[in-house]
């Protein structure tokens, strides 16, 4: 009697042939699904996401701007901006809520003192900045532009101030109500 058989094991290769197909089928069958696997993933054309994105139009699509900058010139023919128009667009930020100690619009009694300066000292302080608030209080506007703001709070703010003679070549623009 073998060893193998006195103590009660026994397994399940018997023979050297069966040892031999043993050895063969592990190494055969791996690599035949590998095989497979390779063949199925790289045959024929399979639709899913994605699979367009080496075309021309996905290209151009990838590499397309995301914005674009337009750079509009004011037409000469526009004329200068009301005074309305520019206390909206750049003095209502403070003088609208009274911001860092500038007069609100509307108020009479903290604009009494300054109007009594003339107008002359107010455009220089609008021109050139003043305590806290910045030349032109931060925006691009023409003198003439800026004064007519001037006018416009102080006469909203119950001033009687004169709106400024346009500068020579300027179109007029219809005065603010």
């Amino acid at each position: 009697m073998s060893q193998n058989q006195e103590n009660g094991h026994e397994g399940p290769i018997q023979t050297p042939q069966q040892l031999i197909a043993a050895v063969v089928a592990a190494f055969v069958v791996p690599v035949a699904i590998i095989a497979l696997l390779v063949n199925y993933v790289s045959s024929g054309h399979k639709g899913s996401a994605g699979s367009d994105a080496l075309t021309a139009q996905a290209t151009s699509e990838r590499i397309m701007p995301v914005g674009t900058v337009e750079i509009k010139l004011a037409s000469a023919n526009t004329g200068p901006r009301s005074g309305e128009e520019v206390f909206k667009a750049q003095c209502a930020s403070c003088h609208g809520s009274g911001a860092l100690g500038s007069p609100k619009f509307g108020d009479a009694g903290a604009w009494g003192p300054r109007v009594g300066k003339g107008y002359d000292t107010l455009l220089g302080h609008a021109l050139k900045g003043f305590n806290a608030m910045p030349p032109q209080g931060g925006g691009d506007f023409s003198d003439y532009e800026v004064g007519r703001a001037l006018v416009y709070m102080v006469n909203g703010s119950g001033g009687k101030m004169a709106e400024p003679a346009a500068p020579a070549g300027a179109a007029s623009a219809p005065a603010a109500p």
